[in-house]
């Protein structure tokens, strides 16, 4: 069970930037920090509420770390995304037949 709140986690605009970083494959911790204008210590601090969500996993290898993404908790941010997707896709429906009787 997740230790912190996936959707507290994803509030934050640079944790989401270190999983979109991470969508290609797993990435040292210092390498992650390079990509951003802050400090090792603030990229660790972002690492460890993504890492309490479950949302990324930390492999050590010698003295650096690595870091994995881990999507699964995801699934808990699209069943509460579901409806809206639903709500939306009615809506441009109901723009796109508007459109195709005033454009006859």
């Amino acid at each position: 069970m997740p230790t912190g709140d996936v959707f507290s986690a994803l509030a934050n605009p640079v944790r989401r930037r270190l999983m979109e970083a991470l969508q290609d494959g797993p990435c040292a911790a210092g390498e992650l920090a390079g990509q951003f204008a802050l400090s090792r210590p603030a990229i660790s601090e972002h690492l460890t509420v993504l890492k309490n969500a479950q949302l990324v996993r930390e492999e050590p290898r010698g003295r650096h770390r690595y870091y994995h993404l881990e999507a699964a908790p995801l699934a808990e941010v699209s069943e509460w995304l579901h409806p809206f997707e639903r709500y939306w896709r009615t809506r441009l429906g109901a723009l796109r037949d508007l459109i195709d009787e005033e454009s006859q």
